[in-house]
C-alpha cells in the first residue's frame, strides 16, 4: 500500500471485521479508513437472522441486494429484497433487524462511521 491505493477481494476481506470492508475500525494508514462512510460485504446463508434488533442507531443505512433474497424488519414494516439491485434506506433512530430466507449476498452502506461502534456492532 504504499501508493495509498489498496485491491482486494470482498469475498476474502470480509472476514477480517465481519464483513466490514471500510470504516473507522481500519488502520489510520490504510486506504480503506474513513471516518464518513463503512461498506460492508454480507454474505448470508438461509435462515441466518440477526440476534437481536438494532436500537438507538445513529446513522443512516442503505442495503442493496446483490444475490439471493433478503428481509429487513422495521418495527412496523417488513421490507423483502427479492431482486438484484433491490434496496432499502433507513436514517438514524430507525430500529432494524434481518434475516435471509435464503442464501443471500448483500451489500451495506452506513454513515457516518462513528467511533465506539465496532465492525459487525449495530
Amino acid at each position: 500500500m504504499d501508493d495509498n491505493v489498496y485491491t482486494g477481494r470482498a469475498s476474502v476481506d470480509a472476514a477480517v471485521d465481519r464483513g466490514w470492508l471500510l470504516g473507522h475500525f481500519k488502520d489510520a494508514s490504510d486506504p480503506r479508513h474513513s471516518d464518513a462512510v463503512e461498506i460492508k460485504w454480507g454474505v448470508h446463508p438461509a435462515g441466518d437472522a440477526r440476534p437481536e434488533w438494532v436500537r438507538g442507531e445513529r446513522r443512516t443505512a442503505v442495503l442493496i441486494l446483490v444475490s439471493g433474497r433478503f428481509r429487513v424488519q422495521f418495527p412496523h414494516r417488513t421490507v423483502e429484497l427479492a431482486e438484484q439491485g433491490d434496496y432499502v434506506v433507513w436514517g438514524p433512530g430507525v430500529d432494524h433487524s434481518w434475516c435471509a430466507p435464503e442464501d443471500s449476498v448483500v451489500v451495506t452502506v452506513r454513515w457516518p462511521s462513528l467511533p465506539g461502534y465496532a465492525a459487525g456492532q449495530k
